[in-house]
């Protein structure tokens, strides 16, 4: 459910991207104090996906998996007496998918309780941005909870622009505290050991996960047309990293659980080149590098040309590749030798490369969508995705914006 979440993130993250200016955004000189309603956002995505290569049930079986996903989003401001902007931000989001798939952890049970959940996740950030010392910080609290799961995350942040406002280097940090529930497949299970499912008497173990993310980041304003952006995003996981209904079989036959390390060291570097081609034509490139201490190398290239056809209608285009190659861990179903200590059939993180293709049309005129004056903009956003194991995707999303 996660990996979907990160997918409905990424599309929305570029779609909103075009409202970006070529210049930093200025001050505000207004005098005003009093708290008002910035930007009202609505985001609402479907998204369906179909393979062969369940982790699961080791790494076969069916993929297919339905999610619906709604956002809201409040942004408020107010100006103090030192003149200082405070920025309000509370997201709330919920999704709820159905999973073939995951019903597979009980298949003697008519549907075990993960066949279809609910993924609720709200959020609220505040920020604060000062004119005179050209600085602005941010604190954020974050929930999330799902049928196997509760996380709290806290982050902050603090970035300085440049006296000339073309440079901004910016750093965050973030914890997560994650608490899972050690569900297990059914036929693995102890005696006195429960399934997990709402109705079921018997507990399951509880075990914890905690992610601790630093982001480096440093925008440069090239010229009129070209901006850069580097960002580098280590990361450290420790606790229960593995998925414990997640099926492994090994070259014998014989079956047991996913297991891997109880730590993890990811470091992903990031470059991003914004170019204005005129006032018409934006090509917004990306490239990541990722390598961890699982043995997981990857890179990740992303294209999207947004192109405004008149001043009120634009279409962005947009094409993402993906390859990583597998961690130390991974086989595919039944070739596991049971002697090793950690193993897995996820292929998520296995040998895969990906395409992620699409386009997005925005309409923003100047009374209003359909003429409502305070509804800024309509955006719809349509991507395919495809999986060199075979694994396939639809997404449309759907996004509204008020102020």
């Amino acid at each position: 459910m996660r990996k979907i979440t990160v997918t409905v993130a990424l599309m929305l993250a570029a779609g909103l991207g075009w409202a970006q200016t070529k210049e930093k955004e200025k001050v505000p000189s207004y005098e005003a104090r009093q708290l008002k309603v910035e930007e009202v956002n609505l985001v609402s995505s479907y998204y369906h996906q179909d393979g062969n290569n369940s982790a699961v049930t080791g790494g076969i079986g069916t993929e297919k998996l339905t999610d619906y996903a709604n956002s809201f989003d409040l942004v408020l401001t107010k100006l103090d007496a030192k003149n200082r902007q405070h920025t309000f931000t509370f997201d709330f989001n919920i999704d709820h998918y159905t999973s073939a798939s995951s019903d597979k952890i009980d298949p003697l049970t008519v549907s075990s309780a993960s066949k279809s959940d609910t993924h609720i996740y709200p959020s609220v950030t505040w920020r604060v941005q000062n004119p005179r010392n050209r600085t602005t910080m941010s604190f954020g609290y974050s929930y999330s909870t799902e049928y196997d799961y509760k996380s709290n995350g806290f982050t902050a942040q603090f970035a300085k622009t440049s006296a000339d406002n073309n440079r901004e280097v910016s750093l965050r940090a973030s914890i997560f505290m994650d608490t899972w529930s050690a569900i297990l497949p059914a036929e693995l299970r102890p005696a006195t050991y429960g399934s997990g499912a709402e109705n079921d008497r018997i507990k399951v173990d509880e075990k914890p996960r905690n992610s601790y993310n630093l982001a480096l980041s440093v925008s440069q304003v090239i010229n009129k047309r070209l901006q850069l952006l580097l960002i580098a995003e280590p990361s450290f996981q420790q606790g229960l990293l593995s998925t414990p209904f997640h099926r492994v079989y090994f070259t014998d036959g014989s079956l047991t659980i996913e297991r891997l390390p109880g730590t993890r060291l990811k470091l992903p570097v990031g470059v991003r080149a914004n170019y204005f081609y005129g006032d018409r034509v934006i090509v917004r490139t990306f490239y990541r590098f990722y390598a961890d201490d699982w043995g997981m190398v990857a890179h990740t290239a992303n294209l999207e040309v947004p192109v405004k056809i008149t001043p009120f209608l634009s279409i962005s285009p947009f094409y993402r590749f993906h390859t990583q190659s597998a961690v130390r861990y991974f086989r595919p179903y039944g070739q596991h030798n049971s002697n090793l200590l950690y193993h897995t059939s996820d292929y998520d993180i296995g040998d895969i490369s990906t395409h992620f293709v699409g386009t997005g049309v925005r309409v923003a005129p100047p009374g209003g969508v359909l003429g409502i004056r305070h509804w800024n903009s309509l955006e719809l956003r349509y991507g395919h995705y495809l999986r060199s194991t075979g694994m396939t995707a639809n997404i449309v999303t759907m996004l509204v914006k008020v102020k």
